[in-house]
């Protein structure tokens, strides 16, 4: 299968869009919202737009992968000069300050040197860990700004601000952001790669009357904790069918990835652990019911209509496991202690009623559809 490109993606404009995103990736933050700034910036690419991103060298970090891509990465060091005190004296302190290795004036200075250099349209920041205070030190560098947020927790002074989780009123934003802000607040507005909204029909189509037959296991890139080796060990105590296979995905980087490999060679059922895939899509597409954590990923699953049995990781992700519970579209474990003693029970109760898999595969298609990046792109015209 060709998969096409975004809407108007093939129009390059005659006068480009320059973009610079800020984001990071670490063990502690984890891969998403990276994932999410390359989707974007993928699409922008697509229509001439030249983008930028601004990433700290956290462990874990993917400014190799972001280069990998195609786009240039201004890299800010490790701050180890920057002391505990003076990050605990930074008032009102952020939920996700630790987030950051700095304060956020630091982090606003060591940023300003590298726009200084830059003429852009759009500075894109995606970071729990910044507010209004690190976008005031900037404000002069730029001529619009976007904030790619999932909390309303906190005030921004941005032109455009998006949140794709599902069920989110823009209201939540009220108190936070300026009267001016145009606010994008929903599911449809997710940011998913092409290639799932190419497959959504192919894939819908293979669940009626579907056998579970495949069941993708993925718990985000990173997996500090390992869940993914606690739900190995579930496994063993489930009734899944013995023609089965089962599909693990990690990051290449993944600090347990060893044990998850020891792991799946014990199960009864062939499983195959794969790192650094590029055909999410597909993979999601052909398989049967996934296990997956509550992050971005959960709105490629919603668009393929995959019946999931959802785990949450962190707090953060409590409001998206609850709203999609609520409309069907999974069932939730609420932290990684329920996956011995719950998980298998679920399981099997999915495993035995494929009437059950078709609920909860209908209720998805209802929650993305794929086409949220387009939506993004015609609001970050100039």
């Amino acid at each position: 299968m060709v998969v096409q490109g975004y809407a108007g993606a093939n129009a390059v404009k005659q006068k480009p869009l320059k973009v610079v995103f800020r984001v990071d990736a670490s063990l502690e933050i984890g891969t998403g919202h990276v994932m999410r700034c390359l989707t974007l910036a993928d699409a922008l690419k697509l229509q001439g737009t030249e983008c930028q991103f601004i990433c700290r060298e956290h462990n874990g970090n993917l400014i190799a992968h972001i280069l990998s891509k195609g786009f240039q990465v201004n890299v800010l060091p490790l701050t180890a000069a920057v002391s505990e005190i003076s990050k605990a004296t930074e008032e009102p302190r952020l939920a996700h300050a630790d987030w950051l290795d700095s304060t956020q004036q630091n982090d606003a200075d060591e940023c300003s040197s590298i726009l200084n250099e830059l003429i852009f349209d759009w500075l894109i920041v995606d970071h729990y860990a910044l507010d209004d205070r690190w976008e005031s030190v900037l404000q002069a560098h730029y001529k619009k700004l976007m904030v790619i947020d999932d909390l309303a927790d906190r005030p921004h002074k941005c032109d455009l601000l998006l949140d794709q989780t599902f069920g989110r009123d823009a209201k939540d934003y009220t108190p936070w952001i300026p009267d001016s802000c145009t606010t994008l607040c929903g599911s449809e507005y997710s940011l998913l790669r092409p290639e799932f909204a190419a497959l959504r029909s192919y894939s819908l189509q293979r669940r009626v009357d579907s056998k579970l037959e495949h069941l993708l296991i993925t718990m985000g890139g990173v997996d500090k904790g390992n869940a993914t080796g606690k739900i190995l060990e579930a496994l063993k105590s489930s009734e899944l069918p013995g023609n089965c296979h089962i599909t693990v995905v990690m990051g290449a980087t993944a600090p347990c990835l060893e044990e998850v490999h020891l792991k799946a060679k014990q199960l009864p059922w062939p499983t195959t652990v794969r790192t650094g895939i590029n055909d999410m899509a597909q993979l999601m597409a052909d398989s049967d019911l996934a296990i997956g954590a509550a992050g971005a990923t959960s709105w490629e699953r919603c668009c393929l209509g995959l019946p999931t049995l959802m785990l949450v990781l962190a707090a953060n992700q409590l409001k998206v496991a609850h709203g999609l519970e609520q409309a069907g579209a999974v069932q939730v474990l609420r932290g990684p202690e329920e996956i011995l003693p719950r998980l298998p029970h679920m399981l099997n109760e999915i495993v035995s009623s494929s009437c059950l898999r078709a609920r909860m595969s209908l209720a998805a298609t209802h929650i993305a559809d794929g086409e949220g990046v387009t939506a993004v792109l015609q609001e970050l015209e100039l």
